[in-house]
């Protein structure tokens, strides 16, 4: 027998529903009523390919020496005015991103670099469509890797109003063919349209409509207007944000606005997605870590650290316990400076990796390098964390999900760096999906279990002891 969820329903029928309603902008999901305590994903991505080597770089050794020789003009100082913000004894930070620094220090924030798609492209929209699909020289998939790990992570009720979401106008390709995600600007826009009494009209004839009978279609129905009294009684549109957090006044940063409220509201949120563009630097890219660049990176800096600042404590709540954000880019920029005081499209990038259950404090991963012999092609930061090892651990330990083999296809190697705490469970690389485990946490949101024990940070390369740079994480 064919079995219609009410989720699923809403879906399929938003269109419907919002023409017979005159004006439902956007469809809720189910019901608001005892929200588990579960961990929730939020995906950043950064569009037009960030420049990780202004964002983290070498500030000492031979290294440093190689960064200030290749960008002459963009480099940022070591000391002095405008200087690096030291991370530890090789890597500094842009002063631009001071907000990240703070979360850096109070061990929120990992910071992983020379991380990326293995790929060889330098294709804007490749790059894009192979890290979110999570097939690396594939396009091939209808599915993005959110997609099916939503579907293979198990434990979703079918009545949640707001199981995924992505900010702005559209849906990004790591949510292609979701029936979960809804796309919303503001929580406003679950709403009815027009004047007060035009909408208790709608409200009243569609009451009246659905609650003629018991059927599956009419406890949808039922539900649906459910939800959307759930949102207009919250009245989102007179949010302020918690703990003195002050978000950038742009797309990005209501964008995390958004994040926040619905988090905030229980609607039993898994993952949402957040995009930041404007990093195409090829010229006028700010000289000495100054310009254009620095006022972009601050931007993001401001509006990850108010996302953390603002759920904090809400009501006594710490909503960061539970919560997991993931900061990339589709590719890094070239190592060496243009002409037009700019970089071009590169390879190797940084990823930053936030949240209350992160081991924040520490750069990980292993670093290349930055001599010529080092470089990949001899002009960009070589790759040596493929993100998708980044993204597994999260799977595992977070979220209790070991379909790897179906989330990331023709991936298997799964090798956690220690970037989140949680227990590990075998991974399944086979395209046989097996039911997800919660993870017990020491730090805790899952609960159960005993404690695991932590796995051990990577270990860097032969032969290049002055670049151990991977201090002991105190879990």
């Amino acid at each position: 027998m064919f079995k219609v969820t009410r989720r699923g329903f809403m879906v399929g029928c938003s269109t419907a529903i919002a023409t017979m309603a005159g004006g439902l902008t956007y469809t809720a999901f189910g019901s608001a009523n005892d929200e588990p305590n579960h961990d929730i994903l939020v995906v950043v991505f950064l569009r037009g390919g960030m420049d990780g080597l202004s964002v983290v770089m070498p500030i000492d050794g031979q290294d440093r020496g190689y960064y200030e020789a290749n960008r002459e003009r963009l480099a940022v100082p070591a000391s002095g005015d405008n200087a690096a913000l030291r991370l530890n004894s090789l890597f500094g930070l842009h002063p631009g991103a001071a907000p990240l620094f703070d979360l850096y220090q109070d061990k929120k924030l990992a910071i992983i670099h020379a991380a990326g798609l293995t790929s060889d492209t330098r294709s804007h929209f490749d790059a894009m469509q192979y890290i979110e699909l999570g097939t690396p020289d594939s396009k091939s998939s209808a599915k993005g890797w959110l997609t099916r790990h939503l579907e293979t992570m198990g434990g979703l009720p079918n009545e949640v109003i707001v199981p995924v979401m992505a900010t702005g106008g559209g849906q990004p390709t790591s949510l292609q063919g979701s029936r979960e995600a809804i796309s919303l600007t503001s929580p406003d826009d679950f709403s009815f349209s027009g004047n007060w009494r035009w909408r208790d009209m709608q409200r009243q004839a569609l009451r009246q409509m659905y609650s003629g009978d018991s059927s599956w279609l009419h406890a949808a129905g039922q539900q649906t207007l459910d939800a959307v009294d759930v949102i207009e009684y919250a009245n989102p549109g007179d949010y302020t944000p918690e703990n003195g957090a002050d978000y950038p006044n742009n797309g990005f940063g209501r964008g995390l606005q958004t994040v926040a409220q619905i988090i905030k509201m229980q609607l039993g949120l898994r993952v949402a997605t957040v995009d930041f563009g404007g990093w195409d630097t090829h010229q006028s890219q700010g000289e000495g870590g100054t310009g254009y660049f620095s006022s972009h990176l601050s931007d993001l800096a401001r509006g990850l650290n108010a996302l953390m600042t603002d759920l904090s404590n809400s009501n006594g709540t710490d909503h960061t316990k539970r919560l997991t954000v993931v900061v990339q880019s589709e590719f890094g920029r070239s190592f060496r400076e243009n002409a037009s005081r700019g970089t071009d499209h590169g390879h190797g990038n940084v990823m930053f990796v936030l949240g209350g259950a992160v081991n924040g404090g520490s750069v990980m991963g292993n670093w290349p390098g930055l001599g010529p012999d080092q470089l990949y092609d001899r002009r960009d930061l070589a790759i040596t964390t493929d993100y998708r090892r980044v993204l597994s651990e999260i799977m595992i330990r977070r979220f209790g999900n070991p379909n790897l083999g179906i989330v990331f296809p023709g991936y298997s190697d799964y090798q956690p760096l220690g970037i989140v705490r949680g227990g590990d469970i075998p991974p399944n690389y086979s395209d046989e999906p097996v039911d997800a485990t919660p993870i017990p946490d020491p730090g805790g949101t899952i609960p159960g279990g005993t404690t695991p024990t932590p796995t051990p940070t990577v270990t860097p390369p032969e032969n290049m002891d002055k670049r151990i740079y991977l201090p002991q994480v105190n879990r």
